[in-house]
């Protein structure tokens, strides 16, 4: 039987060095927050991901779409992975130091697809403070209804590594009445 497509994904950013965190609603499903959505998201900051070559391992069984981020673009890149009948794995491509250290502090979690890297919560609210939609407030609310002041210790602490907009949102949202 073939292992879920999010295995293989973290199997082959695995065998190629590339840390790597679950991000997105698997992961706020993993802190407690049920979201539904079409796809799975994987952050790394390791451009090695937009070579064609690290996706060799999957190239039989999946298609690989490489999309690379324009010096404007505050990603460096996406790269879509699909397979028949499977949730999509798109890996997302971050340029900064604060995304970083969110693939570097992610703990293994035991999921359906296996043990995979998953951010924090403090990790998953810069995320979605950076992201900046509506339903990125309202998973941050959810977050912060689970985490409590200890999230929000947390998110005070790294909030300043964020653009000063996404940070003014932040002040809004902590210490709103």
């Amino acid at each position: 039987m073939t292992p879920p497509l999010l295995l293989r994904v973290h199997e082959a950013l695995a065998a190629a060095d590339i840390p790597h965190a679950l991000i997105g609603a698997a992961a706020l499903a993993v802190h407690g927050v049920s979201r539904s959505t079409f796809d799975q998201d994987l952050l790394v900051t390791d451009t090695g991901v937009l070579d064609l070559r690290i996706w060799d391992s999957l190239a039989a069984t999946a298609g690989i779409d490489i999309r690379r981020g324009d010096y404007h673009d505050p990603l460096a890149g996406v790269v879509r992975v699909t397979a028949d009948s499977e949730r999509d794995v798109d890996v997302i491509v971050g340029r900064d130091d604060w995304q970083r250290e969110i693939v570097q502090e992610a703990l293994t979690h035991d999921l359906r697809a296996g043990a995979i890297p998953v951010a924090s919560p403090a990790g998953l609210v810069l995320l979605k403070l950076y992201a900046g939609g509506p339903q990125d407030f309202w998973d941050i609310d959810q977050l912060r209804a689970i985490g409590g002041s200890a999230l929000d210790a947390a998110v005070n602490s790294r909030v300043v590594r964020l653009p000063a907009p996404m940070r003014e949102v932040w002040t809004r949202l902590a210490f709103a009445p």
